[in-house]
């Protein structure tokens, strides 16, 4: 049976279902798959997630790390080249070269903490902190190692990701954009290595489209956004915009789901700019509990300044509702302007703004004159979207379709590289 370590930062973690499904998956094919977790998972993720984390790294145990300090040191020559990396090579600021060296520490850690368990191959998701503790633990054990990139690890947080690429077995990336980008920015990375393996959410052949809603254009405007309170998905930018609509008298309600650090933030923006009784920060809520939000709202919105392929346009798509989103980065490949959604000029407030009641009066229904309301030509035009984003969804980013290509793209790889180096793993020539 072949015997893989599976590293996140937090695992589980409810904004990153697709670990779960990916272990899951592996599992399913016969692979043992020991989840790891970087950081202590939060008790309300592990109470909802189908499976838990066997390894924790922090809090550190003091024993532990003392066997970590020793193999570290009995095998400095597996380890020493990215540390003199990051030592003495680059233009990396003293801070991030001494949080290396703790890293490099973490990496060892995890090795202590994997030996005897005849690992053979160690895959990390996101290019954080995290895979250089993957890639010193596989170096320490003598396995290869792989990672998969999403969005801001790559994009905006991708130090020392040279040195990971140059180590990795095989790379994969959640768009053709991710993929494109890698290759430019590190020419001397081999691009057999780097493959794009696309996310997907639960889709079903069979879904039916939601009832066009009767619009006026007294009726309010529904807009609603998931995602953490953080500041790269800013919201500030959201809320900001929900302030011009109101100072042009658009009757509007703006719902915003989710947690995180910046939500003492926008409510003061929220305070300043009037707009108590207009938008609400709903806080997190369940997987499941999204749904209603979906079904209230007429567009669900995007206003990131980073991102991968985000699984809440994949999740709004496949279940009718038209997206408004942020031109950047790998988001083109899922929604097609005016055919599967709609896009924006990233940090264009007015075009954003613009593209808002664009959609709106697209879903607004004339009166006749015996004020009877009836379905308009706009209304059909969004439903024609509406069909084709479900359509694109269910063929590309279909979660069941996707878990099998990644799954058969991985054990090949892993096999492949257990071939090609048949006395790498000193730790299982010991078992």
């Amino acid at each position: 049976m072949l015997t893989v370590a599976y590293l996140a930062n937090r695992f589980p973690s409810a904004v990153e279902p697709y670990v779960v499904d990916e272990i899951e998956e592996l599992r399913r094919r016969g692979v043992r798959v020991i989840a790891g977790s970087v950081r202590k998972p939060v008790m309300d993720d592990v109470s909802e997630s189908k499976c838990g984390a066997e390894i924790v790294l922090r809090p550190l145990r003091g024993i532990i790390l003392l066997r970590a300090i020793w193999l570290g040191v009995r095998q400095w020559r597996r380890i020493s080249p990215p540390i003199r990396r990051a030592v003495f090579r680059g233009d990396e600021r003293p801070l991030k070269r001494m949080k290396a060296l703790v890293h490099t520490g973490l990496g060892a850690y995890y090795a202590v903490l994997l030996q005897g368990r005849g690992i053979e191959h160690i895959h990390v998701h996101h290019g954080y902190f995290g895979s250089w503790i993957a890639m010193v633990a596989a170096r320490l054990l003598g396995v290869e190692f792989s990672m998969t990139l999403h969005g801001s690890d790559l994009l905006l947080h991708e130090t020392y990701l040279d040195v990971k690429l140059e180590s990795c077995a095989f790379c994969l990336t959640i768009s053709e954009y991710n993929r494109a980008y890698i290759l430019k920015r590190y020419p001397d990375v081999d691009a057999k290595k780097v493959v794009m393996a696309r996310l997907g959410v639960e889709v079903s052949a069979t879904a039916a489209l939601p009832m066009p809603r009767l619009k006026t254009k007294e009726t309010s405007f529904t807009i609603l956004a998931v995602g953490r309170l953080h500041v790269v998905k800013d919201h500030a930018f959201l809320i900001k915009a929900c302030a011009l609509l109101q100072h042009q008298g658009v009757s509007f309600d703006c719902l915003i789901a989710g947690e995180g650090p910046e939500r003492r933030n926008l409510q003061s923006l929220i305070r300043a700019s009037g707009l108590e009784d207009r938008v609400a920060l709903l806080g997190h809520v369940a997987h499941q509990g999204v749904e209603s939000w979906y079904d209230r709202s007429d567009v669900v919105v995007l206003t990131s300044r980073s991102e991968g392929i985000p699984l809440v346009l994949m999740e709004a798509m496949a279940r009718g509702k038209i997206v408004l989103a942020p031109e950047i980065t790998g988001i083109p490949e899922l929604v097609t302007a005016g055919k599967t959604g709609f896009l924006y000029e990233a940090g264009s407030l007015n075009k954003f703004v613009a593209r808002l009641l664009f959609i709106r009066s697209l879903i607004q229904a004339p009166r006749h004159p015996d004020s009877t309301p009836y379905i308009s030509s706009g209304a059909r035009q969004l439903d024609r979207v509406r069909h084709a984003a479900q359509t694109h969804i269910l063929q590309n980013f279909n979660s069941s379709k996707n878990l099998e290509l990644f799954a058969n793209l991985f054990l090949q790889r892993v096999a492949s590289q257990a071939e090609s180096l048949p006395n790498a793993n000193f730790v299982l020539q010991q078992i």
